[in-house]
């Protein structure tokens, strides 16, 4: 049963949010050689949903290439970033969408098995999903010698996750499904080649695997018609915050953020936070920024702040959050973050010297660029784009020893 908290956040409907016939897609791809597949793939110019924008088409090629006795597709369904649920939109709405893209993967990259990491807060999606998977094996979209090719044999498998900010991470995600404490590996090697149990693995979010259906049945160069040259198709925007119509909204890439503002019935609005915790914070005076990956790119969550919102909160707000899911493996996050922790208290008691907060910023800077995974190396943005771009409305008793 389908929650009508989830039902009710779709606001608009193009492609991924359009009716889709359980196994057509599957049915096209298995009439289709395993290199057309990929040419299809690479024509769309489809990227990864998940935020870091790797191409599809590439990472794909990568695990079909490599080497292994065992090959594995892995949907990231953690969804663990603040302010986004977009996932769970799929996944309830849309499961087969996701499963068939897994499939489809599974047989282009010539997996034997899948596994879907579900955020821990989804449990409750578990046996809706179980469910969807039964109906796919009856069907034989799930099995042995799927839809009756001969030697195609893959299934899925759902695994919980603990909650774990860091998992969505695809090596330090790859560390917890096989048990282990979850935190990112050292790279190279890549999960292409190393991956799950050491075998070559493609790990795919739940938006990029709904996306595939609907491109082997347009056609990539259909799709690619969509959005920007440089960001290809239509995206998931998971919106929050001080407007009238929150929710899920699709909409193409290139979309400015006045133009998403204004759909979604933002008045007043201060800022905008694009990317989640770990995005940026674009004031007002850059509204006119494109959601894409050459401008602004975002794994899909929007967070919409108007003017009654205290700016120095938000980024208190978004640090103690890295503070607390930061893994503690590497010193640059571990204690990085807690250093930029304790400026924000600093300028919220009005104890502290210009000169200090920029060498903090000197310290982001130096995050960005030594930590180990992409929760250090994105935990610095919201401290350097806030206290930039709201410097007059935070600094306001000057200190000795500013610059």
């Amino acid at each position: 049963m389908i929650p009508n908290d989830v039902t009710n956040t779709i606001h608009d409907s193009s492609l991924l949010f359009s009716s889709y016939e359980a196994g057509s897609a599957l049915k096209k791809a298995l009439n289709m050689t395993r290199e057309d597949i990929l040419f299809e793939l690479k024509a769309s110019k489809l990227k990864g949903r998940g935020g870091a924008g790797f191409p599809t088409s590439t990472k794909w090629m990568l695990v079909a290439a490599a080497k292994g006795d065992d090959k594995f597709i892995i949907c990231n369904a953690d969804e663990g970033e603040p302010g986004t649920f977009k996932d769970r939109v799929l996944l309830m709405n849309y499961p087969f969408l996701v499963l068939d893209g897994m499939v489809i993967g599974a047989y282009t990259v010539g997996a034997q098995h899948g596994y879907i990491y579900l955020r821990g807060e989804y449990v409750y999606m578990r046996d809706y999903l179980e469910d969807c998977l039964a109906e796919m094996r009856e069907d034989n979209l799930l099995g042995d010698n799927i839809l009756g090719k001969e030697g195609f044999n893959f299934d899925i498998s759902i695994v919980m996750g603990a909650g774990a900010y860091v998992c969505g991470e695809e090596t330090a995600l790859i560390e917890s499904l096989e048990g282990q404490r979850g935190e990112p590996r050292n790279r190279p090697p890549y999960p292409v080649n190393t991956g799950l149990c050491g075998q070559p693995t493609t790990v795919n979010n739940v938006e990029t695997l709904a996306t595939v259906p609907h491109i082997l049945l347009m056609g990539g160069e259909e799709y690619a018609k969509r959005g920007t040259a440089s960001s290809a198709g239509s995206k998931l925007f998971s919106v929050s915050g001080d407007c009238d119509k929150p929710g899920v909204y699709e909409l193409p890439w290139g979309i400015t953020i006045n133009e998403l503002l204004e759909k979604v019935g933002a008045r007043d609005t201060k800022a905008v936070q694009v990317g989640g915790a770990s995005g940026v914070c674009v004031p007002k005076s850059k509204f006119n920024r494109t959601l894409s990956f050459e401008d602004a790119p975002t794994g899909g969550s929007i967070m919409i702040f108007n003017e009654s919102r205290d700016m120095l909160h938000v980024l208190k707000n978004f640090m103690e959050f890295f503070v607390e899911e930061s893994c503690g493996q590497c010193t640059p996050c571990r204690i990085g973050n807690q250093k930029l922790l304790e400026g924000v208290e600093m300028i919220e008691r009005k104890d502290y010297t210009f000169s200090y907060i920029n060498d903090l910023k000197d310290l982001a800077h130096t995050m960005k660029v030594a930590s180990k995974c992409g929760l250090g190396q994105s935990s610095p943005n919201p401290f350097l784009s806030i206290l930039e771009d709201f410097k007059d409305e935070i600094f306001l008793t000057k200190c000795n020893g500013g610059v």
